[in-house]
């Protein structure tokens, strides 16, 4: 997890490649994954899990009775697919309604206009919204 803010727990991808691939071993472990997640629909060709930054959050969301965020770059299609993924793979309505994904340019509309400048200058990640200024 990258932050915690209130009941919200955050992934946030900037320049990470991917969410990692995992050994069936690990995501075995976790307590709850068999009730969370249908796993066939999570595997890769080579019996691996994708997405396992996401499946942690997700059960960790699970877990704390809280609520999980992916922010990424809405230019990442890949990203944007990986989420939609674990997500059609959460077996409880109610826990994929506490599921979010969030773009850095939908977060860039309302940030200060130092932090916009930033995304900008360093991400060409500009604010899509009509408030930027």
């Amino acid at each position: 997890m990258d932050m915690v803010l209130g009941d919200l727990l955050v992934e946030a991808k900037l320049t990470e490649a991917s969410f990692q691939r995992a050994r069936p071993d690990l995501v075995l472990r976790y307590q709850d994954v068999h009730s969370v997640f249908d796993l066939e629909r999570l595997t890769d060709g080579q019996g691996r899990f994708e997405g396992y930054q996401l499946l942690r959050g997700v059960l960790a969301a699970h877990h704390c009775a809280t609520r999980f965020a992916l922010f990424c770059d809405g230019r990442r299609g890949d990203l944007i697919e990986a989420y939609h993924r674990v997500l059609g793979a959460v077996r409880s309505c109610e826990l994929r309604s506490r599921l979010q994904l969030v773009s850095w340019q939908e977060l860039s509309d309302v940030l200060p206009r130092t932090v916009q400048a930033f995304l900008m200058q360093k991400y060409g990640i500009a604010p899509t919204g009509p408030f930027f200024v």
